[in-house]
């Protein structure tokens, strides 16, 4: 059986990388979405709230879920399953994940709309358990410091998705070239 490729989404919140993740694995016949947001709310006492400050236990549960990830995306797409993990993820991250990842099909894109566009995105998300106005200083701390230049100077694919539906984005996805 071949392996499935292993799509790693990034970008601050908001931009859109749960709705495109199902997007492009709804075009597959087998797809795994790995939200590192939904592995963490798997904890039902002590979770720690995503943080702008240094916080050890935010910082240690991030890094469980990713651990997590890092294995089930393997496991899946060595039995054939297109694999789409999300997370606000810097270069340096995907570094620590590919380690378990050697001689896989690993295709890491930026999602890179406009602070704007993602702030428009987030006010109209639902089905979120909280209000998403809460992440609005997340979003205006994250999103500056997601500087494409520094994904492509690590080998990372960068989609700037202002003017497009999830569905576009997705196609986009498809046609990069890997």
């Amino acid at each position: 059986m071949n392996t499935g490729p292993i799509w790693v989404l990034s970008g601050s919140p908001g931009v859109g990388k749960s709705s495109v993740a199902r997007a492009l694995l709804a075009r597959t016949p087998r797809g795994l979405h790995l939200p590192i947001d939904d592995l963490r709310d798997l904890v039902v006492s002590g979770l720690a709230p995503p943080s702008l400050t240094d916080d050890p236990e935010a910082t240690h549960q991030f890094r469980l879920a990713r651990e997590a990830a890092r294995f089930h995306a393997r496991l899946y797409a060595e039995a054939g399953f297109v694999v789409a993990l999300d997370d606000v993820l810097w270069p340096a991250d995907l570094a620590m994940l590919r380690v378990a990842w050697d001689g896989l099909d690993v295709r890491p894109v930026l999602l890179a709309p406009s602070l704007a566009v993602t702030h428009g995105r987030n006010a109209a998300r639902v089905g979120k358990p909280f209000d998403t106005a809460l992440l609005v200083p997340m979003i205006d701390a994250l999103h500056p410091g997601l500087q494409p230049a520094d994904f492509l100077a690590a080998g990372w694919h960068v989609l700037e998705t202002s003017d497009l539906t999830v569905e576009q984005t997705a196609d986009a996805l498809l046609a990069l070239p890997w």
